[in-house]
This record gives structure tokens, sequence and C-alpha cells, in this order.
């Protein structure tokens, strides 16, 4: 089964947790705080391994989790970090962020990587926050969360060769005739509903990638029929070789047929109109072909500013498709590969990391009820690594961090007073308005 599009979650793993330790070692009184700082979390890379060629493997597993760092350890020593997460993913494959719709990352390369989510940091343990005030905190921060995230994969077929044309005009045959493909063929249309890949000898020491597939029809540029679905593997093709039923079997008009298909590729990327094509004249073998042949060639004449080459053949009797893999192959030659779109620009053996934001430590303040509230995501974060629950040294922290920030300065602003309950995220605090900080509850 061919499966060209999966949507799968992936999360980093949580940092370590930094520990309260003290040195406790015969002669040494007073020993001072020893506790080590917790493990990064294991980051989860993709990882293009040019041997895989469908996202098959995403259809059985879709969630992907990094490994938790490693706790610290007594003796100021730091925890491992865990090991990070690769997992495998095909050349051409379009790495999209579900939330926000924006391409993180095309993937073409074998061997290039990129983190799609990164591991927690670890927390500091207690001998990192030792000062000449307080030489023996008593608490330490736990592991940063992970990066999480969901996201859509989208595989477009790496392909030299494209075949395009309307159901039925001979391309899973023209395939099967060149290579050891062996794509279904039938006499009905949409036989072909995902992409065959087929490597083609052309005889002279030259080889390359042809593609199969699935038949267009009209409006395939709005999803019609199987539209897109079909349309972003033609993206990756370097030439197009457009198969035109000759014979005008089932009354098709074959010059209707290719402006049709020519206006479908159009619609879809503007860019494909532009890319090289080879017209595929096929089932010469049929009856009135000939004079189909030279009325397509009339047509074409007056209305082609860029004057495509027709190739007759047969598929059949397979005349006319040696000259058609020789002229395939004499014009790739003549166009660079520029399927490595501008997004991208990483090589083997390269991990392409994403560029470090600076925290937004923005806040908002408001009413609620009879007391406050704070909302935001940077004091949030900071909460669930500072242990508010069992250290008075920790609340102490945090206290200090939102005067810094001025959160306590804008609460007072809209009311706030002596003994007043102040929400952040699943905590309740009581503000005191003379000291400037909070005291959990």
């Amino acid at each position: 089964m061919f499966v060209d599009k999966a949507k799968i979650f992936v999360k980093g793993g949580d940092g370590g947790n930094g520990i309260v330790s003290y040195r406790r070692e015969k002669y040494v009184p007073n020993g001072g705080p020893a506790g080590g700082d917790g493990g990064k979390g294991g980051d989860v890379i993709f990882r293009v391994d040019e041997g895989l060629r469908t996202l098959m493997d995403f259809r059985y597993q879709r969630h992907f989790k990094g490994q938790r760092g490693e706790r610290g350890k007594v003796k100021t020593m730091h925890g491992a970090n865990a090991e990070d997460m690769i997992v495998r993913i095909p050349p051409g494959t379009v790495i999209i962020d579900d939330e926000s719709d924006s391409i993180i990352a095309d993937m073409t390369q074998h061997g290039s990587e990129i983190i799609v989510a990164k591991g927690g940091r670890g927390g500091r343990g207690n001998c990192r926050f030792a000062s000449a005030s307080n030489p023996a905190p008593d608490f330490a921060e736990n592991g940063e969360e992970g990066e999480e995230r969901w996201i859509t994969l989208e595989l477009k077929v790496m392909a030299d060769v494209g075949l395009v044309g309307f159901p039925s005009v001979g391309k899973s045959t023209l395939l099967s005739v060149v290579s050891a493909a062996q794509p279904k063929i039938g006499a009905y249309h949409f036989t072909t509903l995902t992409p065959n890949l087929g490597v083609v000898d052309v005889g002279d020491g030259r080889s390359f990638v042809m593609a199969d597939l699935p038949g267009l029809i009209e409006g395939a540029h709005e999803g019609v029929g199987l539209g897109h679905d079909f349309l972003r593997h033609v993206e990756r093709t370097r030439i197009i070789l457009h198969v035109l039923d000759m014979s005008g079997s089932e009354g098709r008009d074959p010059f209707d047929d290719w402006k049709k298909i020519n206006q479908e590729l159009e619609l879809y990327n503007s860019i494909l109109a532009e890319r090289p094509q080879i017209i595929v004249a096929n089932k010469m073998d049929m009856p009135e072909a000939e004079e189909q042949l030279e009325l397509f060639r009339e047509q074409l004449e007056a209305e082609d500013e860029v004057k495509h080459e027709i190739v007759p053949m047969s598929s059949l009797t397979k005349k006319g498709v040696q000259e058609l893999l020789y002229k395939a192959a004499d014009l790739l030659e003549t166009v660079p590969d520029t399927r490595l779109i501008e997004e991208v620009k990483d090589v083997a053996e390269r991990k392409v990391y994403k560029l470090e934001k600076e925290e937004d430590r923005s806040f908002k303040v408001g009413k609620e009820n009879e007391g406050f509230y704070v909302e935001s995501p940077f004091i949030e974060k900071f909460m669930k690594r500072v242990n508010l629950n069992n250290s008075y040294d920790a609340i102490m922290r945090f206290a200090r961090t939102m005067r810094q920030m001025g959160v306590d300065a804008e609460l007072r602003k809209i009311g706030a007073k002596d003994g007043d309950i102040v929400r952040i995220g699943e905590y309740t605090f009581e503000f005191f308005e003379g000291s400037d900080f909070y005291y959990h509850e």
C-alpha cells in the first residue's frame, strides 16, 4: 500500500529534575548544597532515508515521544542526557505544523535531519542557587517539559519523469513496458489510485526514475477527483511526459485533453506550466490514429507558443518507445535539478535546528469574581519548574521574579490589596501589598 500523507504527534522528552542534597562527609562540618542538575530530555529528530518510499510506517505508529533526562545526583553530579529519538522518513517528505499550517521543512536529501520537537532542559540542583544571603538553599528545579506538537507529513514522489494525462490513456502500460514496475492495469478509469515508480534503463548507460501518476480530470486543482493527492507529486518531477490517447477512443479530443490538463497544472501551481514537457501520442496502432495525429499537429502549431515535441508511439506494439526514452534522457540532461526548494538548504549529515526565540515574558492581569488573575505562558512554565509545594525558599524566589517582571505593580494598579486572592494557572496566592509578593496557599 502506498501512503503519502500522515498526521502524527511528536513530543520531546522532559528534562530530568534537579535534586536537593547536602554534603554529608566525615571531617566536613556544615557541608554545603550538593544537589546535581537533571539531564536534558531527548529530541525527536526526523532523518531522511532513501530506502523508504512511502509513509506506511506512520499508519501504525502515530505518537513519538523522546525519553526523559535522568534525575540529578548527589555530590553535584549531573544526570545523564536522554538519547535522541531518530524517526526515518522517505526523501521528498514535507513536514507541516498542524496548528499554524506552516512548512517546517522539505526534506529531500538522504541523511539530512531536522529536530521537530526539542527535549526539555534539565532542572538545576540546589547547589546552583547558593548565595551569600542563602548559602544552603532548600529547593531545586523540576525539569522543563519537552516541546510537543501535531504535525502533518506529506510525501511528494521524487521522480525524474512524471507521466500525466487523463485516465485510461496508457500511462500505466507505458511504465510497465519501459521498467520492471508492475502497476495495476485495467480497462476502466482510475485504475491507478496511487503513484507507481519505476527505474528506466535507456540502454546507452543512462537511466532515470519514472512515475506513473493517477489520472487527472477537470477541476483537479480544486481537489476534484484525486485532485491534490495527485498534483503534489507532479511538483517533484523534472520533466513531464504528457500522454494522450491519439486514437480518440471514448470519443475524446486529444487536443482538448492536452489543453485541459495543462490548465489544471497551471491553476494548481504556475511553475508547472513552465516545466519541460514532451507530448506522447499513444495508441498509434489504433485505427484513425494517424489522421488524429495530423489534426493534432495542425492545432498545436496554431496555439502552442513553446513548441512542444511530439513523439508518436504505441505501448502495445512498443513502436516509438525507445525513441521516447532517448528524447526523455536527452531532455533531462538539459534540465537542472531544482526540486530542492529554497526553504531547505540542509545537506547530508547536518542537523537543522530551529532558531531559538527569545522567551516572551508578557503577561495580562485582570479581575475575576472576588479576586484577580494573571495570565502568562512564561510564568506558568516557570511555575512548573519551581517546585512551589515543598520549599519556602522556592516560593520566595517565585515572588522575587514576579516583582522583577512588574506583576505586583500591575495588580496594584487595578486595585489589588492586602489579602486578595490571585490566581495563576492552577495555583492561587494571597497578595500582600506592603511586601510586594505572594504567599502560596
